[in-house]
């Protein structure tokens, strides 16, 4: 495990963590922060890294899920060998299958030559499935019998099915037994990948990490600009429903348009001053999902859909299931008029076209007629 070392030698200010690096396979994670709930998570994951069990990481979009994976990995006996992630949310059934078991040659339209699967490639190493959840049932079945035996067998392959020694390491910000109990997820899988459950906390719940991560970021990008305190207090302030990650993209933005070597809490995105100062949206209440304080927060002006939903949707800190939940609230609030959301998301009218092209693009369009429909039967009433 890597230690900090202060100017003077001082190895004891502990593990530090960043929720958001993207290092290669062969190197450990840099992992920022001293906070209680992190060095916890964190002394934990060291312990369960030594052990085989497969391991279920839940948090909320943009915490950190797969660093913490990664950090599993390196500090395991699986650590000089492949650690391969794939991200289930953001590949359709047909190519997850190929992606994960392979595929032989004429298999499928466009299978020009044999492709060895992803769960094959991590033999004798770690394979992260990020967005477990969003799996389809019949890929749920698949991954089952896989991790019953070990055998996979490649897409239109009649050879004997080859035998893979592979840790799985699963994650998702979803609720499985709410979606086992409503048959979105088997229940026998979840009891497979729920070897041992580590949950890293929303950065909210950890506040005291973000000037480090503050002072970190800027230092990687080799940014010569230091934070004002009124900016700093802001940071802390807000609700961060996107986490780090959006830590990061908040920070890009605010040196973007900084007009000196000092960034102000003028120049934080309005969003962030307007949920700190009124506080709205703090996403402390964990009953609430991710689509209702994005909701929420595009209510109260705080947030802008282009800006920040999109932003987070293609940073795959936002689901489509996410994305879906949030127009469902907005088609329950204009009875089903799509042209209605748009004053509501901070789009313009003449975003329409683009708006529609984008929630079909990603299979987001959720059919009008039942908030229509509702919408009657409240009138009738």
């Amino acid at each position: 495990m890597t230690r900090d070392t202060d100017r003077d030698g001082d190895t004891t200010r502990g593990v530090r963590v960043s929720a958001f690096a993207k290092t290669p396979d062969l190197q450990p994670p840099v992992i920022v922060g001293s906070s209680p709930a992190l060095r916890s998570l964190l002394q934990t994951a060291t312990t369960v890294a030594r052990r085989s069990a497969k391991v279920l990481i839940t948090g909320e979009s943009g915490v950190g899920k797969d660093v913490i994976a990664r950090f599993i990995h390196f500090q395991s006996t699986r650590a000089t060998q492949r650690f391969i992630a794939i991200n289930c949310g953001s590949i359709s059934e047909p190519l997850l299958e190929s992606e994960l078991f392979g595929h032989v040659r004429g298999s499928f339209t466009g299978a020009h030559r044999d492709k060895i699967g992803k769960l094959q490639q991590a033999h004798r190493g770690t394979i992260f499935l990020d967005e477990i959840a969003e799996m389809s049932v019949h890929m749920q079945a698949l991954l089952l019998r896989f991790l019953e035996n070990g055998e996979l067998q490649p897409v239109g392959s009649d050879a004997p099915p080859v035998l893979v020694d592979v840790r799985v390491i699963s994650a998702t910000h979803r609720d499985l037994p709410s979606m086992v109990s409503t048959g979105e997820f088997r229940q026998d899988l979840l009891y497979r990948i729920d070897g041992t459950h580590l949950h890293v906390p929303a950065l909210r719940e950890r506040r005291e990490d973000i000037r480090e991560l503050v002072t970190h970021i800027l230092g990687r990008s080799q940014i010569r600009m230091t934070f004002a305190e009124d900016a700093l207090d802001a940071l802390e302030r807000y609700g961060w429903p996107g986490n780090v990650r959006e830590l990061q993209n908040v920070i890009e933005q605010a040196v973007s348009v900084a007009s000196s070597d000092q960034i102000t809490a003028a120049d934080l995105p309005p969003r962030v001053l307007t949920s700190s100062s009124r506080g709205a949206y703090t996403g402390i209440e964990r009953r609430r999902n991710t689509a209702d304080d994005l909701y929420d927060g595009l209510l109260a002006g705080g947030y802008r859909f282009w800006e920040d939903v999109h932003s987070l949707f293609t940073s795959r800190d936002l689901s489509r299931s996410d994305l879906r939940q949030l127009i469902r609230r907005g088609l329950t609030t204009t009875g089903g008029n799509y042209r209605a959301l748009l004053p509501l998301f901070g789009l313009d009218q003449q975003d329409y076209k683009r708006f529609m092209n984008f929630l079909a693009a990603h299979d987001c369009v959720v059919d009008y007629r039942e908030f229509r429909q509702m919408d009657r039967n409240t009138s009738v009433k």
